[in-house]
C-alpha cells in the first residue's frame, strides 16, 4: 500500500502535518540563525518532533486499517507484525 494514496483526504491531512511541520523546522532554523534564546528553539523542535509523530501515526495506522480490512491486497505488503515495528519506532 502506498502511503495514504487510496484515501485522497488522509493523503491531504498527512501532507499538510508535513508541510506544517516543514515550516516549523524552518522557524528552527531561523531562531538559531537569529541567536534566539533555547527556550523559544527548544519549543520549536517540539512542534516539529510532534508533527513528525502524528504524520507517522496517521500512515501507520492507515496501513494497520487496510492491513485488517483487506488482508489480501498485495500492493504493499506487510505483516501486523512489520506494522507493529513500524509503530514501536515511532514511540
Amino acid at each position: 500500500m502506498a502511503v495514504s494514496t487510496e484515501n485522497p483526504q488522509t493523503q491531504k491531512q498527512v501532507l499538510n502535518r508535513l508541510r506544517r511541520a516543514q515550516g516549523q523546522l524552518n522557524a528552527v532554523i531561523g531562531a538559531i540563525e537569529s541567536g534566539a534564546g533555547c527556550r523559544e528553539v527548544v519549543i520549536q523542535l517540539a512542534a516539529v518532533s510532534s508533527a513528525l509523530d502524528k504524520a507517522g501515526f496517521q500512515i501507520i495506522a492507515t496501513a494497520m486499517q487496510k492491513c485488517v480490512t483487506d488482508p489480501d491486497d498485495q500492493s504493499d505488503p506487510m505483516t501486523v507484525q512489520e506494522l507493529e515495528k513500524l509503530f514501536l519506532t515511532l514511540t
